[in-house]
């Protein structure tokens, strides 16, 4: 065990910001990791038609059942017999998080010293999640690794967008979803933020619709977020997840690397991005179901190769109040990208799932302040520009 370590706090050597950011501030304490739902395009080509039909249907919400909570986490969390026996992609991808959710943890309480929190729940009807959570540890302000297990009911032109298929139909189509999520938010100014999300899911056909397709897809990523670039630690994230993507495929990298740039956008803040992205990708099923467990075996794998060395060579770094304050202004436009365009968040909160695992990827606490401009030059500017300007990190 880590003993507690006491924050070096230098005093400030230049105030880097603008002297507006000396104005008035709001601070705020929050606090859960996004669902497990994706969806599907069956070509590129339609990739762009399938998603305005996806943003025309209006949201509605899902049957998902009440959870109810458990003293400690079952060995399953999918229903008993049935398609979910121990050979099939549910149960197979279900044991993919929760070996990846038990690694993930186990590497970041080393790292802490503290332990996580754990709560687990089921539902009725089969399905349930399992929320571990590290609070003000002594490198982590909040740290959170989930993985759910969801049984639902969809409604039909959600799924007539999802799959391209027409018809009439009025019959909640049911659909199963799997996946792990979380978000790590350092104490250290210097210490980068990351999420990433690992998901599977399948749709029946309605009932009575007679040779319609049974849906499936993967998705998923991983990003990081900096207060600070550090161009070093940019190229080791972003290498070590090309790695992975290039044992699969060596279009996966460039193509995901692109499609994290343009999916953590924050429209109203000039496009901003929320960090130095990633990887993301979505709406998988252009190869086998295997190949792609496979992928994303693989990329959760690399969470911890890829994050926690960052962490633990930053943890103990010398920072100013003023760098502080600019990490929490960061963490501002974190909430903001979240609450505001990040589909899985906005999904649970409009679909009445577990308040607590939706928001868990929240800071502990954040700054709003007004007008901020940072001082030209400054590694404040530097760090505007890269999440305004994507840069490639990596040949």
């Amino acid at each position: 065990s880590f003993p507690r370590t006491v924050r070096s706090v230098r005093p400030d050597r230049r105030t880097s910001l603008h002297p507006k950011v000396k104005m008035a501030s709001a601070c705020v304490s929050m606090a859960a990791v996004r669902p497990t739902v994706a969806r599907k395009v069956s070509l590129p080509k339609s990739r762009k038609a399938a998603v305005a039909r996806r943003a025309s249907v209006p949201v509605r919400a899902v049957g998902i059942e009440q959870e109810v909570a458990l003293d400690e986490a079952p060995l399953t969390l999918l229903r008993e017999g049935g398609e979910d026996d121990a050979s099939s992609m549910r149960a197979r991808f279900e044991k993919m998080i929760r070996a990846a959710q038990d690694e993930i943890v186990s590497a970041i309480e080393e790292l802490d010293g503290q332990k996580f929190q754990e709560d687990a729940w089921t539902r009725p009807g089969g399905g349930g999640g399992i929320s571990r959570v590290l609070q003000d540890g002594n490198v982590f302000e909040k740290a959170g690794v989930n993985v759910s297990v969801v049984y639902g009911q969809m409604p039909p032109e959600a799924y007539r967008a999802a799959t391209g298929e027409g018809g009439a139909g009025k019959e909640m189509i049911p659909f199963f979803a799997a996946g792990i999520s979380s978000v790590m938010h350092p104490k250290n100014p210097m210490a980068p933020t990351v999420h990433f999300n690992y998901r599977y899911f399948e749709t029946d056909a309605p009932e009575g619709a007679e040779g319609a397709p049974r849906a499936w897809w993967f998705g998923g990523g991983t990003d990081l977020t900096p207060s600070y670039i550090f161009n070093d630690d940019a190229a080791h994230f972003h290498g070590t997840l090309k790695d992975v993507c290039d044992k699969h495929d060596e279009t996966f990298y460039p193509r995901f690397k692109e499609w994290a740039d343009d999916y953590f956008i924050i429209k109203h803040r000039m496009n901003e991005r929320r960090g130095i992205g990633g990887v993301f990708f979505d709406d998988m099923n252009d190869r086998p179901q295997e190949e792609l467990l496979a992928f994303a075996t693989d990329m959760a794998g690399a969470v911890v190769p890829a994050y926690v060395p960052l962490v633990a060579k930053h943890k103990d770094d010398e920072y100013t109040e003023t760098e502080k304050e600019w990490q929490q202004m960061r963490r501002g436009r974190y909430v903001e990208f979240n609450l505001v365009y990040d589909r899985g968040t906005t999904f649970g909160l409009r679909t009445g799932g577990r308040i607590e695992s939706i928001l868990m990827s929240l800071p502990l606490t954040a700054r709003w302040q007004y007008d901020m401009q940072p001082e030209e030059g400054s590694r404040e500017a530097d760090a505007i520009d890269a999440f305004r300007n994507p840069r490639t990190w990596v040949a």
